[in-house]
């Protein structure tokens, strides 16, 4: 585990464009800690959840703007099968394991493999067995600005045997800034027809099923307020169904739109990957502490997670995670968040 001695001589690493967008990182989960949008009269703020104390991201939890991995989300009793060879995978959340187990990618102190005025990249190693995963695996995360107003994540993976890779980043967005009131009030939309239902445990039941029709119908932009399909709000994988585009150098599909009404601060989100993992933040009870003196409560943010789906490595019909020597994982998501200024 982490040494919180360590992670209190972290330094914060800032992206910034003059006039635009500001990135703040720091290598303990290769981890977001802050994100500077502007609204439409160009106002700066901090529009992504965290700590102001390092120390805080691994004694509070949550997964605040980590990197995830190496399986992020949930694999069913914590166990899968490979090549005949059944893996006994860390167990942290009741019967399953999430997001990697206890001493998943979040809690390492990733190195910086390199460092320029725009971009920064952090690496790790997993070692064979780590968390019962087979294989060793090596990582990285990079953060590159591009533009004014958006910046691109690449994740990218190497494994020395055949295992399962699924890292996805965990930020929590509230586009009246961090803090603010819940982000409920704020509208979404998902380029997403189809969603994978869950058990009474969070586990995906194997089907595919149709939003239409359904409190998880967000393919035409709509305030999440009063449109969800329960009191706890969103907790689920989306099946993303849009192509492929060229944009920002890379060819990758739309996968969410977030917009704050009163602000204008906007969120379009694209991506490489199939899935999209959406959780309105349910867990916050008022008790966790944020920046500036926050303290978030119920709904306080966002997570609009790119990812495979949830437990696929127990469901032959979902998009394989399967990862094997001499391929690469490459995972991307780009984050525009240029403000709507209608």
């Amino acid at each position: 585990m982490t040494d919180p001695l360590d992670v209190q001589e972290l330094s914060t690493i800032t992206l910034r464009r003059e006039g635009g967008i500001e990135i703040s990182l720091i290598a303990l989960g290769a981890r977001i800690t802050g994100l500077m949008a502007a609204d439409r009269e160009g106002v700066l703020a901090d529009v992504v959840l965290g700590h102001d104390r390092p120390e805080d991201y691994l004694t509070v939890g949550g997964y605040l703007g980590a990197t995830c991995g190496r399986y992020a989300n949930r694999i069913a009793h914590g166990r899968f099968s490979l090549d005949g060879r059944e893996s006994d995978l860390d167990r942290n959340e009741g019967a399953h394991q999430l997001h990697g187990g206890r001493d998943g990618f979040d809690r390492k102190i990733w190195g910086v493999a390199s460092l320029s005025p725009t971009h920064v990249t952090f690496a790790t190693h997993s070692p064979d067995g780590e968390m019962g995963f087979p294989g060793a695996v090596d990582a990285s995360c990079t953060y590159q600005l591009v533009g004014d107003n958006s910046v691109l994540i690449e994740m990218i993976a190497t494994a020395s045997a055949p295992t399962m890779v699924n890292l996805a980043n965990h930020v929590y967005f509230n586009l009246a800034g961090q803090g603010a009131e819940p982000v409920l009030g704020q509208s979404l939309k998902l380029h997403a027809s189809h969603y994978t239902p869950v058990d009474a445990t969070k586990i995906p039941t194997g089907e595919i099923r149709a939003v239409q029709g359904t409190g998880f119908d967000f393919t035409t932009q709509r305030p999440m307020t009063g449109a969800m399909p329960g009191p706890d709000g969103l907790d689920h994988n989306f099946c993303l169904s849009a192509p492929l585009q060229s944009i920002a150098g890379e060819y990758l599909r739309p996968a969410a739109e977030l917009v704050d009404p009163a602000s204008g601060r906007a969120l379009k989100l694209w991506t490489t990957e199939v899935g999209l993992q959406v959780y309105t933040g349910a867990h916050f009870d008022g008790s966790q502490p944020g920046k500036a003196g926050a303290r978030y409560g119920r709904f306080a943010g966002i997570a609009l997670e790119t990812q495979k789906f949830p437990d696929t490595p127990n469901h032959p019909q979902f998009p394989s995670a399967r990862l094997d020597p001499g391929q690469l994982y490459r995972h991307l998501v780009l984050l525009d968040l240029t403000p709507d200024k209608t």
